[in-house]
């Protein structure tokens, strides 16, 4: 099964995209910001990530432009999990790199779907 990095300062956020992500049979990375996430990756590579946007010490779009920058994760797919739901908001996230985009509160079955057609479209 593949591996998935989360990355989400907010506790709650993160725990239940754990467990959504775990609980489908995906191997899981945990991170609470930006920064921990880039570490974590260097050491256990990742075959997808969900990020959010706002994080202390490295926000979602510094870790998204490292990501992109790095041969060896520039094809890992990368969705942004974040409350910030304008649309300039979601543009700015693609133009820098990610390939979808979730909004805060989402749905269970709408994550796994989003993951599930990254993992299909990107990786197979």
């Amino acid at each position: 099964m593949r591996t998935i990095l989360v990355a989400d300062d907010d506790e709650m956020f993160r725990e239940l995209a754990i467990e959504i992500v775990s609980s489908s049979g995906y191997t899981v990375l945990a991170a609470k910001d930006g920064q921990e996430a880039w570490e974590l990756i260097q050491k256990t590579p990742a075959d997808m990530a969900v990020l959010d946007l706002n994080m202390p010490r490295m926000d979602g779009m510094e870790l998204t432009r490292r990501i992109r920058a790095d041969e060896r994760f520039r094809k890992m797919p990368i969705l942004m999990l974040t409350i910030r739901a304008l649309v300039d908001d979601q543009v700015s996230g693609f133009e820098r790199g990610a390939d979808d985009y979730l909004t805060k509160p989402f749905d269970q079955k709408m994550l796994l779907a989003r993951l599930r057609i990254l993992e299909r479209r990107i990786l197979d």
